[in-house]
This record gives C-alpha cells, structure tokens and sequence, in this order.
C-alpha cells in the first residue's frame, strides 16, 4: 500500500471513531484520544508509521520565521498540549511546530467540570478551561528530557495564575519565562484567555506594556534571546489592534498571534443551552473573524512584524487564506479535533499545489 492509499485509509478510519469519540464528554475524549496515542506510539514501528502516513517532507514548505527554521507552516496550537506530555507522539502527525502551555507558575485545577462543549452543528468548541496545568516547571522538566526534537520547533505558551492579582501578573510571567528559556524555541504572553478573571484587562496599553517590556529586557540579557509573541483576542476593536500595533512596534518583541478564541455568539446554530456555555468559542463560526484581525494587522503594521494565524482552519482553503491575509505561519487546534489527523498532510499538499 503506497502512502497516498495510507492517508485515505487512516483518514477514513478517523471518520468512522470520530462518532464514538464524539459520545464522550469533549475532556474525556481528549484524554482518551491522547493517552491511547501515547500506548501505540510505544509500540516497535508505530512512529516510523505514523510519520511515514502524516508527514509531507519537502523544503518548498520550510519557513524561517522570527529567526528559526520551520520545516513547515503548521503548528499544534496551545491548549492541545498543556504539560508538555505528547509532543513526540503529536509530531509525528506531521506538524511543523508545536506549542505547549499555557504554563503557570503554580499547578492549578482549573475551573469546574464540565468546561468544553461540542458546537457540531457549528464545527465548533467552547471551553473555559481556566488554565489547568501542572505548573512550568514540570513542563520544563518535560521538556529538558525530551530526547529527539528532529527540527521540530517547540513553543512556550505562558500565562498568569488565578490568584495573582493584575498589579503583579509580571511576576508570573517572569517565572515562566525563567523556567522555560532553556527549553522552548520561542515564548507567547497569553493576556487573552477569557476563562481567567480579569486576564483580559492585562491587554490593554500600559498593562501589556509593562510586561512585555519587562519580559523583552530579561530577554536581551540572554547570549541568545529568544522570540516572544503576543497572543490577542479576535474582540478587540480596530482602535485596540491599532494599539497592538504600537505595542509590538515599541517593546520589539517577535510578532503576534491571532487570535485566541471568542466571546461573541454570533450566527450560532447549536443547542441555545450549549451556546449558553460561559467560555471562548473556537472553530469555523471563528474563521472570519480571525482572518480579517490578521489581515488588518498586517496592513497597518506594513508587514513590520510576522503574525501566526490561528482560528478556525479546517481545509487547506482556510489555511491558505490565513496566509494570504498576512501570517506567516498557521496553527490548528479545533479544526485537527473535527476534520482529523490528516487535515496537517491536507494543508502541505495545498500549500504545495498552489506553489
């Protein structure tokens, strides 16, 4: 069986579980998907496999990005990944980069089960999470043992704890930022979560300022700093991405993410009592949205800085579209959950194609 015929038969078989999967709670799922990963992929000739099936290798695709080489445009989003634990198995699916986190200083449940919700009708999550992890430094205890990273870039999604107060989540991020540096190709400052309170706020001029100035001085200090990024809300107004635009033009970090999931409910379909839910919103009612903020970024800012699109890509048209917008480089996250593994090879092959 020729690779081609692999991909259409793993790909199929992902549509046959994926309405087992679906019967579970969104969390269970994730855990039960992600902990069997981690069972096969201990089993002799899995990852070879895995990797020959998902994985398109071609320099066409490499990109250098804020001072570092991707093998190719498309990430694993923050979230999939909080503690660093399937990193390995998760690269095998092809992903030219994956960012883990978001990390904070101290281990924290999170908010109350349930926190996610399928939106099927809609291709969509919400969650409100909360920023559940076991603390950064058992990420980067993860991550120092991590043995064959194979060109594989990994990022550092870091937040605050929901117990610091605003006047000192700079504390926070400075813990995180120490704890990870040796282990992580580049950092993102996450203000834009709307699952922990008040962290939102933290966007706005002279917060934002603050911190990512304070973050960008212990970064020149280093021999060889690394790139931070800003992660930003798809809410913002144009007014507020025009400050974005200042902010990252004057504390010089590396660029941007955009954008993290939304609160509006805009032109949902779903069950009203799922829509109801309290959290972000991720996947196709987010695509637009997402898209226009990079393109409006990148306009105003003449392509100063690179952006990392990410919301709502679940074909490689709406990779593709990000990129024309104005990003560099992509991410998935909801769109990997609903259209599979195969969807990574999918956006490469367009990529390709399109030449």
């Amino acid at each position: 069986m020729n690779i081609s015929a692999s991909l259409a038969t793993f790909a199929h078989m992902y549509k046959l579980v994926k309405p087992l999967f679906f019967t579970m709670d969104p969390e269970t799922a994730h855990h039960t998907v992600t902990g069997g990963l981690k069972t096969f992929s201990k089993l002799w000739g899995a990852k070879a496999l895995l990797s020959s099936v998902y994985t398109v290798s071609d320099s066409r695709l490499g990109r250098d990005v804020f001072g570092l080489h991707f093998k190719n445009p498309v990430g694993l989003a923050a979230g999939f990944d909080k503690n660093a634990e399937y990193i390995a198995d998760m690269a095998k699916f092809g992903f030219g980069f994956i960012e883990i986190g978001t990390v904070t200083p101290k281990p924290q449940p999170g908010n109350d089960k349930p926190r996610m919700f399928r939106l099927v009708q809609d291709a969509a999550l919400i969650n409100r999470m909360g920023f559940n992890n076991q603390g950064a430094d058992v990420a980067a205890e993860r991550l120092k043992n991590l043995k064959n990273r194979d060109g594989l870039i990994i990022g550092g999604n870091i937040g605050k704890n929901k117990l610091t107060p605003n006047e000192d989540a700079v504390s926070d991020y400075i813990y995180c930022f120490k704890a990870l540096f040796d282990y992580v190709d580049y950092f993102v400052v996450n203000v834009s979560s709307p699952n922990t309170p008040g962290l939102r706020d933290l966007q706005e001029k002279e917060p934002l300022k603050h911190i990512l100035h304070t973050l960008q001085s212990l970064n020149m200090e280093k021999a060889a700093p690394k790139p931070i990024l800003l992660k930003i809300a798809p809410d913002l107004t144009d007014s507020q991405l025009d400050d974005i635009v200042e902010i990252v033009q004057e504390t010089q970090i590396a660029g941007v993410i955009a954008t993290n999931t939304t609160i509006s409910r805009d032109g949902l379909t779903s069950d009203p009592k799922l829509v109801q839910e309290t959290g972000g919103v991720s996947g196709k009612p987010l695509t637009a949205r997402s898209t226009q903020v990079i393109k409006y970024l990148a306009d105003k800012s003449q392509r100063s800085f690179p952006i990392i699109g990410v919301g709502g890509i679940h074909s490689a048209k709406d990779a593709q579209e990000k990129l024309d917008a104005g990003a560099s480089l992509i991410q998935l996250y909801t769109g990997f959950i609903y259209e599979g593994p195969a969807l990574v090879s999918a956006i490469c092959k367009g990529l390709l194609a399109k030449g």
